[in-house]
């Protein structure tokens, strides 16, 4: 992306986590039309799934560290 290296900010909204952590620097997850959080695009996918779901960063961190699923693997 030529806008990236020109420091350009991008907007990139989509429901793809895969394409989104391939392109983005930080990322800003939403519920119900909120912004749960903003991490960076290196979050485990356990954290990113669980704020998907409604759980602050701090609850979604604390929830993979003590439950961690094969998420981040895939």
């Amino acid at each position: 992306m030529h806008e990236r290296e020109i420091g350009t900010a991008v907007l990139l909204v989509s429901s793809e986590l895969d394409e989104v952590m391939a392109l983005a620097d930080r990322i800003a997850v939403m519920y119900r039309g909120k912004v749960v959080g903003v991490v960076p695009s290196d979050t485990p996918r356990d954290e990113l799934g669980l704020m998907m779901a409604g759980a602050s960063k701090t609850q979604a961190h604390h929830e993979a560290i003590e439950h961690p699923t094969t998420l981040g693997t895939i």
